[in-house]
């Protein structure tokens, strides 16, 4: 079987076990300190965050930490946690007061499927949820070993990670009279690598963690989810510009008519797809500490590289 066949027949093992395993997290049943999951409340956290997406992060999660062995359990809590994160963006990010969007991955964004508000607030639950996981026993015997996933999601999550990059890209938009927009490369980049990269990042470097990789192979799956990242975000802007809307599952076009920040913007569609491609080279460059080994995960780069979804 060829490197790009295994890695879809484990993406595709990784989606339908992350689906499972949150499903069962998502049940009705309070857990110990909580007094009751409200209905209208857990249905839109299990819209938000069951039955779609390639559950790419948690895939990387999972063959990450495949290469040091790590129980594939512990690593589908991370990845679930990490999955929870990125669901909770989605919901926020589709909100009128964000990029107010209507479909998302084929179907009504959550706060259409009911409304503004339970909408915000599932998407806050499932944040706080997240930290929940990584808290557990079940996720790493070890204390430290969970404080040190804790801190780097917080750190991928928040202020300094996919939060702030995203008032970046709202000041892209020209809504803030107080902060400048960011135009030139480097800035776009910072602003990528915060959105959208960070958690990208996080799911190859929470295998490491898991692993409790030394530093070689920790800064080596680092600067290959950084790679990774920023290639993740050059597609889905290529995407936006070139994909069919029933293809991809969301509306496209809409970046450059909200004037937002993108790669593509700064350098123009050929330039990009160059960088696309060097990007792709970097990450497997970085992983070649692992050998073979690490095949998967290159095959997983260049699919970020080719997808159309």
């Amino acid at each position: 079987m060829s490197s790009e066949n295994t890695f879809l027949s484990r993406l595709n093992a990784v989606a339908a076990d992350t689906e499972a395993l949150l499903e069962r997290l998502m049940e009705s049943t309070p857990l110990d300190g909580e007094r009751d999951r409200p209905a209208r409340l857990l249905a839109a956290v299990r819209y938000a965050s069951l039955g779609g997406g390639k559950r790419f992060r948690p895939f990387l999660v999972v063959e990450s930490a495949a290469l040091f062995g790590v129980d594939r359990a512990q690593a589908l809590m991370t990845g679930a946690a990490l999955e929870c994160v990125h669901c909770y963006s989605l919901v926020h990010d589709d909100l009128p007061a964000m990029d107010n969007d209507d479909l998302r991955r084929g179907r009504p964004t959550a706060h259409k499927a009911f409304d503004d508000a339970t909408a915000i607030l599932a998407g806050d639950s499932l944040l706080t949820y997240a930290f929940d996981l990584l808290a557990r026993p079940d996720t790493h015997p070890k204390a430290e070993v969970r404080i040190k996933l804790v801190l780097a999601l917080a750190r991928a999550s928040g202020l300094g990670g996919m939060v702030g990059g995203q008032i970046l890209d709202l000041a892209a938009e020209g809504r803030f009279n107080d902060v400048p927009k960011p135009k030139s490369l480097t800035e776009v980049e910072t602003l990528q690598a915060m959105k959208t990269g960070a958690l990208i990042r996080f799911g190859a470097l929470a295998g490491a963690i898991l692993g409790q990789a030394d530093d070689k192979r920790l800064r080596a799956l680092d600067r290959y989810g950084a790679a990774v990242g920023q290639a993740f975000q050059i597609a889905d802007d290529l995407l936006d510009i070139e994909g069919d809307a029933a293809t991809v599952g969301k509306q496209t076009g809409k970046d450059a008519a909200a004037g937002k920040a993108t790669i593509v913007g700064v350098l123009g569609i050929p330039q990009s797809k160059q960088r696309l491609a060097a990007l792709v080279e970097e990450a497997s460059s970085a992983l070649s500490v692992f050998g073979a080994r690490a095949d998967v995960l290159k095959a997983a780069a260049r699919f970020v590289a080719e997808r159309e979804t």
